[in-house]
């Protein structure tokens, strides 16, 4: 049965008050439009809701029964409506980043304890990818923003691009690599020994394999995995020579040393990105005004 919505909700307003003329208060309509909308429901439904009095109304059993069916789905509409608007306000509502893992422990945590301690209301939705799956998770609009390391080919014009910081990705080695301490080590040179570095999938490896074939070099790794501190694992047990972001590498380190390349590798930035044709909501704007 197709029966307008409007119908309903002149039917729960009615009900609640018991009166035409309040209900029409509420809904800011005539009093007139209150009692043809309740004649047309009725109609529809041909069954009769109120029994009409001089000053107020009564429900008839058939318009109790409506009204128990009525009552929640109103309810339930009204939550969703102040869902949304809530959104939209520091309040409560979702908040939705796109990160890598190594980019969540070495930048973001800071932030988000801080974002949490501000507005506790606010959920806040990590999802760990690699910086190009997180390109395409704000392509499809399943992130507010996210946060990657740049260049980055999953992002497109479409997105608004802001630099955070700045890093150098570097060459870490242990002692068992101790003859390349202090000498400047070619990246020709060092083809010759076990490389470790993050699989394809990731801007790293696109920026460092691009290194190398910019030199006329072919890279071919011996380690390739997904997680930044597992190199730095398996690099300070002596299975090769990490390439890592330098903001990997804790201040303390004493077990591995930076391997000194003579080629200079560009700088790569940290940056936030969102869908420029996207409405941003509150919540998202003031994360990444933190940041």
């Amino acid at each position: 049965m197709d029966i307008n919505y409007e119908l309903y909700k002149v039917f729960y307003h009615v009900a609640n008050t018991l009166s035409f003329s309040e209900a029409s208060k509420q809904l800011f309509i005539s009093q007139s439009a209150v009692s043809q909308s309740i004649k047309v429901l009725e109609k529809k439904l041909n069954q009769p809701l109120f029994i009409r009095s001089t000053k107020r109304v009564q429900l008839t059993p058939e318009g109790e029964i409506l009204l128990k069916h009525i009552e929640p789905a109103m309810n339930l509409i009204r939550q969703g409506e102040n869902q949304l608007l809530e959104a939209n306000t520091l309040n409560g509502g979702q908040l939705r980043i796109g990160a890598s893992d190594t980019i969540c422990r070495y930048y973001l945590l800071h932030y988000l304890k801080e974002f949490h301690r501000l507005y506790p209301g606010v959920h806040i939705k990590v999802t760990n990818q690699t910086s190009i799956a997180c390109a395409k998770l704000l392509e499809s609009s399943q992130v507010d923003f996210a946060i990657t390391n740049y260049p980055n080919s999953g992002l497109s014009s479409g997105h608004h691009v802001r630099v955070i910081r700045e890093f150098h990705d570097v060459f870490v080695a242990n002692e068992e690599y101790s003859a390349l301490r202090g000498k400047s080590v070619s990246l020709k040179e060092l083809q010759t020994y076990p490389i470790l570095m993050l699989d394809r999938k990731s801007t790293t490896s696109e920026f460092l394999h691009s290194m190398f074939q910019r030199h006329q070099l072919d890279l071919v790794p011996e380690i390739e995995i997904s997680s930044n501190d597992l190199l730095i694992d398996l690099a300070r047990i002596g299975l090769g020579i990490a390439f890592v972001p330098d903001y990997c590498i804790p201040e303390n380190e004493k077990s591995l040393f930076v391997v000194n390349l003579e080629e200079e590798l560009p700088t790569r930035q940290m940056v936030v990105a969102h869908n420029e044709n996207v409405p941003i909501s509150q919540a998202a704007r003031q994360f990444m005004e933190m940041l």
